[in-house]
């Protein structure tokens, strides 16, 4: 390739590599989301004036800059714990993101199934990229992290039509508005008087207003109910344990002194349930009969339930099967129930097809092997409230949380150890997902992280407390148990659904008709 042409190509993809960096700088860290409304313009700018085949290279080309960047933290983190040089821990990242990066490709060559100047076209848009989140969300076990509705976490009225049509109608609307601009540009450019402009921005902005309408309505009404609910006091312990040194043996009675030690510090503001993380126990639960009396005494002496992570032992036929756990205690220390961890993370948690790919190895190998857990699983019950529980990784998809609504969750408790991320800003990332999973089904979100984040979201998606990153601490609010029932939580991603039929359609009359 000439100088010429190298050049001419990078002219033609600047675009696509600026709305790459542009969406990358809407997500936390550093948390720009005004730039949510403006990301997409450039890229769809560009593929409007492109043949198909350059379209869909330019939406891998934006997708693989956005992904690159917005999922860095995979690098150090797999380096560190996985111990992979970084001469192969980059590649992973660059496939990784070239996979992702093809469902930008995909919009983008949605995009030509749609007039460029007509006034609808927004919402064609909107369709097609709530069609494509959808299927990277559901496709090969699924990777819903980083939707693009989640860069709007902090504008609670914006997003309390999640509890219609979940984050994803929350995308709709800010690629609508992307793509409302880009006709204004169009138009502009083509000499557009004015007056027709502003005349094709009408849908648009009937939807925005709608939606925040929408929200400032839903906004009394569930508070309302907030203030109504019984209350449940909940406190979330940080023991900001290191990584390095969790699953040394020396340091398992520390370990276990550090959260009973903030568990007493809790028992003062007088909660109904305290929280541990995620695999706060460096060991087996009631195998190892030392450490598991010296939990036992520190729960008899808080004198109220507990929600502790562990790892798990099951036996079979076969053997042992090591599960990610979460056990429910009482006062007594007397086991009342427990959850196991559903969606694993591949190459983390287990290796897809290990039985016939014995030579592929956990990426974090300090993550354990473990089975997937019973996917009926419902909430467990404590005094007179309900957790339904997400492990981890399991709180980015939308489906588990809404399980656990319909079977009889009264609040969510999500459960995490982020120290695989370092400083980096994957935990701000993952934390900005429970805000949704709140307002989609109106229950109050209690998050309990080894390293932080950890905090407290109420049924509007208001963050009510959070905590630092690598501090010990301990946190208590009075959450609500209200009684709600949203059409997201009975319906599930019809939204989404819809969208992908109409775009398959679309595409399909599109063809016959092209023939």
């Amino acid at each position: 390739m000439t100088v010429l042409h190298k050049q001419s190509a990078l002219v033609r993809y600047f675009p696509a590599i600026l709305s790459g960096a542009l969406l990358t700088l809407a997500f936390p860290a550093p948390g720009l989301n005004f730039l949510a409304w403006v990301a997409l313009v450039p890229l769809m700018v560009s593929v409007h004036a492109m043949e198909t085949r350059q379209a869909f290279h330019a939406g891998l080309v934006a997708g693989v800059v956005h992904f690159i960047s917005l999922l860095y933290w995979i690098v150090p983190t797999i380096r560190v714990y996985g111990g992979v040089p970084l001469v192969l821990a980059l590649p992973v990242l660059a496939l990784l993101a070239f996979y992702l990066a093809l469902y930008v490709a995909l919009f983008c060559r949605g995009l030509k199934l749609f007039s460029p100047c007509s006034p609808w076209m927004p919402f064609g848009a909107g369709a097609v990229w709530v069609a494509t989140e959808y299927l990277r969300a559901s496709l090969f076990t699924g990777f819903p992290w980083g939707v693009l509705g989640y860069s709007l976490y902090t504008h609670p009225t914006l997003i309390q039509v999640a509890d219609l049509a979940g984050v994803y109608g929350v995308s709709f609307v800010v690629v609508a508005v992307n793509a409302c601009f880009v006709l204004v540009w169009r138009s502009f450019r083509q000499g557009t008087r004015m007056g027709r402009i502003a005349l094709s921005m009408v849908p648009v902005i009937l939807l925005v207003l709608l939606v925040a309408g929408y929200g400032r309505v839903r906004q009394a009404t569930v508070h309302s109910a907030m203030v109504a609910a019984d209350k449940t006091r909940v406190s979330v312990v940080q023991g900001n344990i290191s990584q390095a040194v969790k699953w040394d043996q020396a340091y398992k009675e520390s370990t276990v002194d550090a959260y009973c030690r903030l568990s007493q510090q809790a028992v003062a503001e007088k909660p109904d349930l305290i929280v541990w993380p995620e695999t706060a126990l460096p060991f087996y639960y009631g195998w190892d009969k030392e450490l598991s009396d010296r939990v036992d005494r520190c729960i008899r002496d808080a004198r109220t339930w507990f929600l502790i992570g562990s790892p798990a032992l099951g036996e079979e036929s076969s053997g042992y099967t090591y599960f990610n756990r979460a056990y429910m205690i009482d006062r007594f220390s007397v086991v009342t129930g427990w959850y196991d961890k559903v969606h694993l993370v591949p190459f983390g948690e287990y290796v897809p097809l290990g039985r016939y790919l014995p030579f592929l190895g956990k990426i974090t190998a300090q993550a354990g092997d473990f089975s997937s857990g019973s996917p009926g699983a419902g909430p467990l019950v404590f005094g007179k409230g309900s957790a339904g529980v997400l492990t981890c990784f399991e709180v980015i998809f939308p489906s588990l949380a809404r399980n656990m609504v319909t079977r009889g969750a009264r609040i969510l408790v999500t459960i995490t150890n982020d120290a695989w991320f370092g400083y980096t800003s994957a935990p701000a990332q993952h934390f900005s997902m429970a805000v949704f999973r709140a307002v989609e089904n109106r229950r109050a979100v209690a998050r309990a992280a080894n390293t932080g984040i950890s905090g407290f979201i109420d049924p509007l998606g208001e963050i009510l407390v959070t905590t630092d990153l690598y501090t010990e601490t301990v946190r208590t609010r009075s959450l609500p148990m209200v009684e709600i029932k949203s059409l997201y939580a009975m319906a599930g991603d019809w939204f989404a659904v819809i969208c992908l039929v109409a775009i398959t359609l679309v595409s399909m009359v599109k063809r016959r008709l092209g023939r």
